[in-house]
């Protein structure tokens, strides 16, 4: 075993790096797969492939003796695209036999970052193998988004235009910022283990990872939790809304014929099969609830708005079907009912603007009205008028005496 370079010296430094460089240029590492499986149910979802060193004694050596190493220079990109090449011969050769695969996470330096054609050449190694990009996620450690924010969210952007899902791992490891997350386009968030450390024992470690969830679930991000140990783990990260959970709970990182093995009966983590009989809706969070609610109220709704007729405001949230696209997302509500009669057909702008401007609504309200609706004919974004049902709802916040309306628009 080698070991770290502060207990080495120079010519021991030396001879440990001509030994890793050899063992990259000899193939000698290898693909361990760790799966990830549903919070919730217990399903094989997805899989992390870990790079192990499978040495010429036939020891295994850990990311610890080697990635320190290959980190001081370009070495570890090309064990990067050498782990990228071991996965995509693996789903090419399932794929080929007819047999289920799921995607695969592999991790990738920042030092990535100045290959400058990354996205590229990611498409070319996938390709070449006649992968579907979806299966394939692109890691970065939350420590590449701090050190190189601007450019790793361009590479996230060029990745995610190729069809690639990109994962935020280790989030909570130390550098956490909501920014990051924010202003990068990822599709999973990778929870640290060290946010589940004692077992959850403490009310702020509890905390902190209920806010963490509940944000990544309202930017809907897929959660993944690392290093799940335990049930009382587990129990918790269901409440929360977590989606994935990998960890020894249910599976070490194995090797390829191991997990090919899961794959092909698309096994159930190991102790949850009686969730199988477990009603959805009693086990799932409160937060999932509502995050289907959603779903389904935007299926029929693709424009909501929540307006405050007391102070003249709004903020809307939109779908991607709704007829027009060209009204402000926030902003005054009696200029955006303006706004909203000059989208209308000639005959129906005066109704729209007369309906629902803030003293006619106020006034519905004080009659005691639950709700306002009508039908006008609404131009779109591609010049053509359709028929548009808009429905305003009072609704009363237990905090404030402000009066509130809910808008519910359709096309019909």
């Amino acid at each position: 075993m080698l070991s770290t370079e502060n207990d080495l010296s120079s010519e021991e430094i030396t001879d440990s790096k001509l030994i890793i460089q050899n063992a990259l240029k000899n193939h000698e590492f290898i693909v361990y797969y760790q799966p990830q499986y549903k919070a919730i149910r217990g399903q094989l979802a997805s899989a992390e492939a870990l790079a192990r060193w499978k040495k010429p004694d036939g020891s295994i050596g850990m990311p610890g003796e080697f990635i320190p190493y290959l980190e001081e220079g370009s070495l570890i990109c090309e064990l990067d695209w050498q782990i990228l090449s071991e996965v995509c011969r693996f789903l090419k050769q399932r794929m080929e036999a007819g047999k289920e695969v799921v995607p695969i996470a592999v991790n990738f330096s920042r030092n990535h970052l100045d290959e400058g054609d990354f996205a590229a050449r990611l498409c070319a190694k996938t390709d070449q193998m006649h992968i579907p990009h979806e299966l394939i996620h692109v890691e970065i450690t939350e420590s590449s988004l701090a050190s190189d924010s601007e450019r790793i969210i361009a590479l996230v952007a060029s990745v995610r235009a190729q069809g690639f899902h990109v994962a935020i791992d280790d989030f909570g490891s130390g550098l956490s910022s909501l920014s990051m997350v924010k202003d990068v386009d990822a599709d999973i968030l990778k929870i640290d283990r060290s946010l589940l450390s004692d077992n959850l024992a403490n009310d702020k470690d509890r905390i902190v990872l209920e806010s963490i969830y509940d944000f990544a679930n309202r930017l809907r991000l897929t959660t993944v939790a690392e290093g799940v140990e335990t049930r009382e783990q587990l129990g918790f990260l269901r409440t929360c809304g977590c989606d994935l959970i990998q960890g020894f709970l249910f599976a070490k990182p194995m090797l390829e014929e191991d997990f090919a093995r899961i794959c092909s009966r698309q096994a159930t983590a190991l102790g949850t099969d009686e969730n199988a009989s477990e009603d959805i809706l009693m086990v799932q969070p409160r937060s999932s609830a509502m995050q289907l609610l959603t779903e389904v109220i935007f299926k029929k709704y693709p424009l909501v708005i929540f307006s405050n007729l007391t102070r003249n405001s709004y903020y809307m949230m939109t779908y991607d079907n709704f007829t027009t696209t060209s009204c402000p997302s926030a902003g005054v509500f009696d200029e955006l009912i303006e706004h909203g009669a000059s989208s209308m057909h000639p005959e129906d702008q005066q109704l729209f603007a007369d309906t629902f401007h803030s003293d006619s609504l106020l006034a519905a309200y004080e009659a005691g009205q639950e709700c306002v609706r009508i039908v006008t004919r609404q131009m779109g974004d591609d010049g053509i008028y359709r028929a548009v049902e808009t429905a305003d709802y009072f609704v009363k916040s237990p905090d404030s005496d402000d009066i509130l309306v809910i808008t519910l628009c359709q096309n019909v």
